[in-house]
């Protein structure tokens, strides 16, 4: 018992020593180290005061969730998907990801950011804080 036990936290510190080597790690430091607070995201209120219709919004929710209900014009990918179908996503003009709150899509947006794309932003306070500017109007 007690050899099966230090041969796992052998197994478990050669592990996290070599996390440091992994490529993927090393490249969300670097984002890290230089993004601002706020950086790849986007208020409704700054969305509704962009004069563009040259902006690609993605669902990055499910498809049923989407069916129920998207910003009109919409693609949807889920965010578990975003890496695999980034061929769709163009690199020439802005992108807006949202969920419903936008913590997907964070993680989506942090995914593409990785992998060199520098025009995409997430919708801050999601589909439901867009919802509820259609509702008051604004």
């Amino acid at each position: 018992m007690t050899t099966t036990l230090s041969l796992a936290l052998l197994a478990l510190a050669i592990g996290l020593s070599h996390a440091d080597d992994n490529p993927a790690v090393a490249a969300m430091q670097d984002y890290l180290d230089f993004a601002d607070y706020g950086e790849g995201s986007i208020s409704t209120e700054q969305l509704a005061s962009i004069e563009s219709t040259n902006i690609l919004y993605i669902d990055t929710r499910n498809p049923a969730q989407y069916d129920s209900g998207h910003i009109p014009g919409a693609l949807n990918i889920e965010w578990r998907l975003i890496l695999a179908r980034r061929a769709e996503i163009p690199t020439d003009r802005p992108v807006v990801l949202y969920c419903d709150t936008g913590l997907l899509s964070s993680k989506a947006q942090f995914s593409l950011k990785i992998a060199g794309r520098d025009n995409i932003k997430v919708l801050w306070g999601g589909y439901l804080m867009w919802l509820a500017g259609q509702d008051s109007g604004d």
